[in-house]
């Protein structure tokens, strides 16, 4: 089937960056409006966390807050919202007793442990006998009976059901076939595992075009023991055969694999809309105030780099962030602090750098502070498709260095003049710049672009304007809901009229 996209407004052929496309988004949003309230049913792998979950969070409570009935159908429940519901387990009681005895035999696995381990893995045989078997042999697990149930776990039958991450351990892809006959479903991909035979990213791996197998790295989120990768491509295959779904990403970078993919016979229409992020929380504000309540110094030039587990997190890449840090010199007059935000370490030093860890922050308004107390932004990634922390930082007036990879050529303006080795990557006039971008994996440039920033002083605090004019303008979470919005009260009167 062929994909139908929305000319300039919906899927931009060029970057984000170019005005023509976002005066066009711009008019378009200020154009149109949504009627009567819908009830909107999301679904995501758990209700309070980041990226993907985050996204969701931020969207409905942005829904709710217009009038309209939302929802949030979640794998894990961790909040109390009540307009969040669990999806039901999968094996109820029987996979309970024998999981809850599995579980009370772990203290016992270091001293007996080839007994314990063995006994352990019958428990787990006992409760949930596809499971352990599928992974045994690397298939995916789309065993949870509970996803049919979706339709019935709110009063309302939805107008429209928005899928994000449907990898987790909670949704059954064999359901969208039927799911997208009931009602209009949109699937939001913020990475590439329903592309693939098993990886959220593959890097340079381009096998998932042609059927995977051969998967040179099971080890790759989510992770899998053996190479099942062919059976997994060609059964996510069949699925997408016989549904019709509403595809989005929040790059054109993802949706241009997806036109690749053996997800697009499956698609009825597919758009871009980036990602926003809440302006009432991530906003500029005063440096001083901020340090002075996180217990910084007023003094120091500061670095920001914030990840859930980022020291280990694969598609990051920190080992150049550090080698990169280390080659930053600290000024005659300011020493300097690099803060990673989301993992916890000793405190050390990394050549003339002061590195102090802080743990994942749940509460928003205070990884705001983060941002707002902060420099420079800075991030290194191997893959990445649209990422949230950049955007929080650009909303709080913050500058970001930045690997050029995925999405993140999309956020980024960077500053021209910065051409690393021949690679054309920044083209942007200090007056719009709002960063710079360095090839992936190139400690050398990211180093000297944090030096020559930190150096700048009046350039730095042009491009801090210019990052929270920026962010307003094309990556505010009022204009994706509205965005989103106006598409589900299309697909409604579409489906009205069928």
């Amino acid at each position: 089937m062929h994909v139908r996209t929305k000319n300039l407004e919906s899927v931009a052929l060029r970057r984000l960056g170019d005005e023509e496309t976002n005066n066009a988004l711009i008019g378009k949003r200020n154009g149109s409006g949504v009627g009567r309230p819908l009830c909107i049913l999301q679904v995501g792998t758990c209700d309070i966390g980041g990226g993907a979950e985050k996204v969701a969070w931020d969207l409905f409570r942005s829904y709710r807050a217009r009038g309209h009935s939302s929802w949030i159908a979640v794998g894990n429940k961790r909040g109390d919202d009540r307009a969040v519901v669990q999806i039901p387990k999968r094996n109820g009681s029987w996979r309970r007793v024998w999981l809850n005895l599995e579980k009370r035999l772990e203290p016992f696995d270091e001293n007996n442990r080839r007994v314990i381990s063995l006994t352990r893995t019958a428990l787990r045989m006992l409760a949930q006998p596809r499971h352990e078997v599928g992974s045994r042999f690397g298939l995916e697990d789309f065993d949870y009976p509970g996803t049919k149930k979706l339709l019935q776990l709110v009063p309302d039958r939805p107008d429209v059901i928005h899928c994000h991450n449907l990898h987790g351990g909670y949704f059954d892809l064999r359901v969208i076939p039927w799911l997208s006959r009931q009602v209009p479903l949109v699937l939001t991909l913020h990475d590439a595992w329903l592309l693939s035979g098993h990886c959220a990213h593959s890097f340079d791996c381009e096998r998932w075009k042609i059927g995977c197998g051969q998967c040179p790295d099971l080890s790759i989120y989510p992770e899998i023991s053996r190479d099942a990768t062919s059976y997994n491509w060609r059964r996510k295959c069949r699925i997408f055969s016989k549904s019709r779904v509403y595809v989005s990403t929040p790059s054109q970078w993802l949706m241009e694999k997806v036109e690749q993919s053996m997800l697009r016979p499956g698609i009825k229409e597919a758009r871009v809309i980036p990602n926003g992020v809440d302006l009432t929380v991530f906003h500029p504000t005063d440096k001083a105030a901020v340090r002075a309540a996180l217990g910084l110094p007023q003094d120091a030039g500061i670095l920001l780099f914030a990840a859930h587990q980022a020291q280990h997190n694969i598609f990051k890449d920190y080992s150049t962030l550090e080698t990169a840090i280390a080659r930053v010199d600290r000024t005659p007059e300011r020493r300097l602090i690099f803060i990673c935000l989301g993992d916890e370490a000793a405190a050390k030093r990394l050549g003339a750098a002061e590195v102090r860890y802080f743990p994942y922050q749940k509460n928003p308004a205070v990884v705001a502070q983060y941002y707002q107390a902060a420099d420079v932004y800075v991030h290194a990634s191997r893959a990445d498709t649209f990422p949230c922390s950049v955007l929080e930082a650009l909303a709080c007036a913050t500058p970001v260095v930045a690997t050029a990879v995925g999405g993140i050529l999309e956020q980024i303006k960077g500053l021209e003049g910065f051409d690393f080795g021949g690679v054309e990557l920044n083209r942007y006039p200090t007056q719009d710049a709002t960063g710079i971008l360095v090839p992936p994996g190139d400690s050398r440039a990211m180093a000297h672009s944090l030096q020559w920033l930190l150096g700048n002083q009046p350039v730095l605090e042009q491009m801090s304007r210019n990052a929270s004019k920026d962010a307003c303008e094309r990556f505010n979470i009022e204009h994706q809901a509205e965005r989103y919005l106006e598409w589900y009260a299309e697909l409604k009167d579409v489906l009205a009229h069928a």
